[in-house]
């Protein structure tokens, strides 16, 4: 099988090439990345030297670009490419249209007319909208993303069931929730509590900070992607959640005792304007056609994603210079002034 990983120098995508390269020795990889500044080639370390890897430097909106690697023999594609912080979507939403929409269906056109065995659509459970406590959606829910950035992926996923309802071809939507561990650019929740709590910095918290996310290891979403290449035939839309709904405070202070920096480093800052209070979702069908289960506990999870910061210092350095310092200060030291708009209606 040949493979082609979109968006594979990013966190989840960088994550799932290693996860497919050491689970399937029948399988070739080409990794298309633009290599925003999300996307790191760092993060793929060792890959190069294999023969079953190839990288590609290139945009998934340039159609002569996609056409040139669809058309090398490529049987399955999954896009991970995407713009995918909502802060950044809510100040310019114009580069999440462009990735997460033209992106998807410039895909989509090329993998129609190459005639491609599968297209696997990485979502998100932000597509749903706020859920309110006690609550699930499956995926026969209706769509209300409230966000740029959600409304991009709510597009992005229309356009593949249309495309799969029009034309016939064959797709899977994963809708996930939220992903942490190794190599998330710290810009994220979880990567940004634990560089600033090993930096003794302010963990900034917006608002209250009970909204509530349903947390999985990224290395069991990649499980739960590969087990889709291994069903032949299977299609539709798909939840993937670990059931383990936490609120934002309180891992905030896990990670404060786990780094031994007091929780008076919590701070609260203003809240994201529009900002959902809570995600949850049901993915019984998934588990059910896959026989796929989480296997990582937040507590362990979380535990062996601080200490892989902790050992890649460096790494996280690089990371947290140029682009991203500008960003930090503006959103978290300027934030009340970024988002001002937030407070005129």
């Amino acid at each position: 099988m040949k493979v082609l990983v979109t968006g594979g120098a990013g966190f989840i995508g960088s994550n799932f090439v290693r996860h497919l390269l050491n689970s399937r020795k029948d399988v070739q990889v080409i990794n298309l990345d633009k290599l925003t500044y999300a996307g790191n080639p760092e993060n793929l370390s060792g890959c190069q030297n294999g023969e079953r890897y190839q990288f590609v430097h290139g945009d998934i909106s340039d159609p002569s670009m996609v056409e040139t690697v669809l058309g090398n023999d490529v049987d399955t594609l999954v896009n991970f490419a995407a713009e995918t912080h909502v802060d950044r979507s809510i100040l310019d939403s114009t580069p999440f249209l462009y990735a997460n929409v033209l992106g998807t269906q410039c895909l989509l056109e090329s993998a129609r007319k190459n005639k491609l065995n599968r297209f696997v659509q990485i979502s998100s459970d932000e597509v749903y909208g706020a859920v309110p406590p006690g609550e699930f959606r499956d995926e026969t829910a209706r769509l209300a993303p409230s966000s740029p950035y959600a409304a991009s992926k709510a597009a992005g996923d229309h356009l593949v069931c249309a495309y799969a309802h029009t034309f016939g071809m064959r797709t899977v939507i994963l809708r996930s929730t939220n992903n942490y561990g190794p190599n998330q650019f710290p810009e994220k929740f979880i990567p940004l509590m634990i560089a600033n709590a090993l930096g003794k910095k302010p963990m900034p918290i917006f608002g209250d900070g009970a909204q509530e996310r349903d947390w999985m290891h990224v290395e069991d979403f990649c499980r739960a992607v590969s087990a889709v290449l291994e069903i032949d035939g299977m299609t539709g839309v798909y939840n993937v959640s670990a059931n383990n709904c936490r609120a934002n405070l309180n891992i905030a202070h896990e990670i404060a005792g786990l780094v031994g920096t007091p929780a008076a480093s919590i701070t609260h800052v203003q809240d994201r304007p529009g900002h959902d209070r809570r995600y949850a979702i049901d993915s019984s069908s998934f588990r059910a056609a896959t026989n796929w289960e989480p296997k990582i506990a937040f507590e362990e999870g979380l535990r062996d994603t601080v200490k892989w910061y902790q050992a890649h210092g460096a790494w996280l350095d690089r990371a947290r210079s140029g682009e991203y310092r500008r960003y930090y200060e503006r959103h978290y030291v300027r934030r009340a002034e970024t988002f001002a708009f937030g407070n005129d209606g």
